[in-house]
């Protein structure tokens, strides 16, 4: 798999909502900062996050766009990204979206998300 296949895959696990689908994604050493500033790190604190996220958020639909690479190197990678989604919360159609930066790394032959950080784009 190469970073690019590792975006897409993502994009697809983070859709089924289910964390079986998108652990395998995960470092271990896993850090990610949600766009309403909150900091999860470690694998169980960001499963707990996501899966409360997925809790609330039925039908969500999450589009990663204008991939950015700023290093790709043999064993990391790094990108910018747009972020897109939609869902229904509390019965309501909400939708939001933002920039991110995520680093990856090469962990037991394969590419693994280390970090990731979602902010809001100013205006």
């Amino acid at each position: 798999m190469i970073p690019e296949e590792f975006i897409k895959a993502y994009e697809i696990a983070l859709a089924t909502q289910n964390w079986k689908n998108i652990e395998p994604l995960i470092s271990e050493s896993i850090s990610v900062i949600f766009s309403d500033g909150t900091v999860h790190c470690g694998k169980n604190k960001v499963q707990i996050a996501y899966e409360n996220n997925f809790s609330k958020i039925k039908n969500e639909k999450y589009l990663i766009d204008n991939v950015r690479w700023l290093s790709r190197e043999e064993n990391f990678a790094v990108y910018l990204f747009d972020f897109y989604w939609t869902g229904v919360v509390n019965g309501k159609s909400v939708s939001g979206n933002g920039i991110g930066t995520s680093v990856l790394i090469k962990e037991d032959c394969s590419w693994k998300l280390l970090t990731e950080h979602l902010g809001r784009k100013s205006n």
